[in-house]
C-alpha cells in the first residue's frame, strides 16, 4: 500500500522531534575520506587545450564519507563514537585533526601503513566564463580491504562502543573498511547487544547487510540490485519491497534525488517529496540524511518521523554550496509553517526547472496569474479552480514596477513581497513567481504549463495563442464580482 507523506507529522510533532536529536548517542563505522575544495575564478580558456584556467583563491578541507556523517551528527548535538581506518599520509593526518576537533565525538581512527586515505578534490570556479560550480573532481583512493589485523581491532573497538550507544550506523562507500565479512560481524554484534542498525550501502551488493533495521539505497543501485525499474512512485515502491523481502531488512529507504525519498517497511510504502526548491550542490546530501535518520531512531522517534526529518535535512543541504551540515536551528526554521510557505516563492528560472521536473514525473502542471493587490476571496476562488485543473500549480504575481506601469503611480497597495507571501500561504499554491516581464505571455512560454486558467475572455484568448505552440489547454474561470475591477 502506497500513501502520501503529507500530513503524517505536523510542525509541532516535527519540532519536538528535532529538539530530541541532541540526546542521541550513535556509533558510526565506515569509510572516512577527506573532501578538499579548491575555489578560484575563471576568466579565460587555456591556450594549450580547450579547458578553463582556474586561478586559485582559496582552499577548504572537510570530513567526507562516514566522517561527514559524524560531522552532521555533531552539528545536531549528538554524542558519537567513530571507528574507521585511514592511511599514514597527509590527508589522513588532516582528517584525524578535523574529526578529533569536533565536540562530542570520540574518534578511533586506526592507521594502516602504506594505505592511501581517500581524498576527493573538487575544483569550484567563478568568473565571467563559469559561474559557481565544479569544473572538475580529482579522486585519490585505495579500495582494497583493510589489513585483517586492523579489521579485527576495529571490530573489537566497535563492540565495546556499542555499550554506550543505541544505534549503529554503517557507512559503506566501498573503500575497503566494510569489506568482506566485517558488516555481518558488526550486525551480529549489534543485534546481540539489542542495538538498531542503519546501513548506507553504495553499490548494488546488499547481501552482506542482511537483517539490518534500515538500509539506505540510491534509486539507481536499487534498480541494479533488483533488475526492476525505479522511475516513478509505484515502481520504486515495488522494487524496494522486493529488496526488503530478499534480505530481511526492517525497512528500505530509497533516495531519489530530485524526486525525494521513498520508505518501504512492514506497513507499506510512503513517499516524501523533495523539500528543496533549488539545488546548488548534492555533495554530502546522503550523509546528512543518514545522520539525521540515525539520530532520530537513537532518541526513540518513529521510523517515519525520523525519515521525514532526514528528508527535510537533505533538502536544506542541497541548497548550500559544498559539503554542508544541518543544525537544530536550520531544521526548526525549515519546518515552521511560515518557512514552509516562503520556500514556495522562487525565481522564474527555478520555476522553469521545477515545472520541467514535474512533467517528467507525469504531473499535470498549471498556471494562473494576477496582481492580487490585495488578495481577495475572489482571487482565492480563482486559484482553487486552477488547482482543481492540475496536479501542481504555479501562480504568477505582477511585480511592483509592472503593476505601477499598468495601474498608475498609486499602485501597488501592497508590495510584491507581501503579495507573494500571502499567495504562498495558500495550500492550493505550489509555487509563486514574481513576474517582471513586459508581457504575461512570456511567463507562460517559459513555464510551458499543461493548463492555464484565466479570468477574462481577452486574457484567455491571449494565452491560447501561446499555448497552441505545445497543445496546452486554456480554461476560463468562474469569476466572483469582488475582483472584477482588479
Amino acid at each position: 500500500m502506497t500513501s502520501s507523506a503529507a500530513g503524517d507529522a505536523d510542525s509541532v510533532e516535527l519540532s519536538a522531534g528535532v529538539r530530541r536529536l541532541a540526546n542521541a548517542r550513535v556509533l558510526v563505522v565506515g569509510d572516512a575520506m577527506l573532501d578538499r575544495y579548491v575555489y578560484g575564478s575563471v576568466d579565460r580558456i587555456s591556450p594549450e587545450a580547450p579547458v578553463p584556467v582556474l586561478r586559485i583563491e582559496n582552499e577548504l578541507a572537510l570530513p567526507g564519507g562516514a566522517a561527514n556523517v559524524v560531522r552532521n551528527l555533531g552539528a545536531l548535538g549528538a554524542a558519537v563514537a567513530f571507528v574507521s581506518i585511514i592511511g599514514d599520509d597527509e590527508a589522513g593526518g588532516d582528517l584525524t585533526g578535523l574529526v578529533g576537533g569536533q565536540q562530542g565525538v570520540e574518534p578511533w581512527m586506526l592507521v594502516q601503513g602504506r594505505r592511501i586515505t581517500t581524498l576527493k578534490t573538487r575544483f569550484v570556479a567563478q568568473g565571467r566564463t563559469v559561474q559557481g560550480h565544479q569544473i572538475m573532481r580529482a579522486d585519490r583512493e585505495d579500495n582494497r580491504p583493510v589489513h585483517p589485523k586492523l579489521a579485527e581491532r576495529m571490530l573489537k573497538i566497535a563492540r565495546d562502543a556499542m555499550a554506550a550507544t543505541s544505534v549503529v550506523i554503517l557507512s559503506d562507500y566501498r573503500k575497503g573498511v566494510l569489506a568482506g565479512e566485517t558488516p555481518g560481524l558488526l550486525i551480529a554484534a549489534a543485534l546481540a547487544a539489542g542495538r538498531r542498525v542503519v546501513a548506507d550501502v553504495h553499490g548494488s551488493d546488499y547481501s552482506r547487510y542482511a537483517g539490518v533495521h534500515v538500509v539506505l539505497a540510491a534509486a539507481r543501485d536499487l534498480a541494479a540490485a533488483t533488475g526492476m525499474p525505479t522511475e516513478g512512485d509505484g515502481p520504486v515502491a515495488a522494487a524496494a519491497a522486493v529488496l526488503r523481502a530478499r534480505h530481511s531488512f526492517g525497512a528500505v529507504l530509497v533516495t531519489r534525488g530530485e524526486d525525494g525519498m521513498t520508505l518501504a517497511d512492514a506497513e507499506g510504502a510512503v513517499h516524501f517529496p523533495a523539500e528543496s526548491a533549488e539545488v546548488f550542490d548534492i555533495a554530502g546530501t546522503g550523509d546528512t540524511a543518514l545522520a539525521t535518520l540515525g539520530a532520530g531512531l537513537a532518541t526513540g522517534l518513529s521510523l517515519r518521523l525520523a525519515t521525514r526529518l532526514a528528508n527535510i535535512a537533505a533538502g536544506i543541504v542541497v541548497g548550500k554550496i559544498g559539503t554542508a551540515v544541518v543544525r537544530e536551528s536550520d531544521l526548526l526554521a525549515a519546518i515552521s509553517p511560515s518557512a514552509g510557505a516562503l520556500r514556495k516563492i522562487v525565481t522564474r528560472e527555478v520555476a522553469g526547472r521545477l515545472t520541467e521536473r514535474w512533467r517528467r514525473s507525469g504531473w499535470r502542471t498549471g498556471y494562473t496569474d494576477g496582481a492580487f493587490d490585495p488578495l481577495k476571496p475572489g482571487h482565492v476562488h480563482l486559484i482553487e479552480q486552477a488547482h482543481g485543473a492540475c496536479d501542481r500549480l504555479v501562480v504568477g504575481v505582477q511585480g511592483d514596477a509592472m503593476l505601477r506601469r499598468a495601474k498608475g503611480e498609486t499602485r501597488p497597495h501592497q508590495t510584491e513581497a507581501v503579495r507573494a507571501a500571502r499567495l504562498a500561504s495558500l495550500p492550493a499554491v505550489d509555487l509563486v513567481v514574481v513576474d517582471t516581464a513586459e508581457a504575461a505571455e512570456e511567463m507562460i512560454r517559459m513555464l510551458r504549463p499543461d493548463v492555464v486558467v484565466k479570468g477574462t475572455p481577452a486574457e484567455r484568448d491571449a494565452a491560447a495563442a501561446v499555448m497552441r505552440e505545445w497543445s496546452g489547454t486554456v480554461l476560463l474561470a468562474d469569476m466572483l464580482p469582488d475582483i472584477a475591477s482588479d
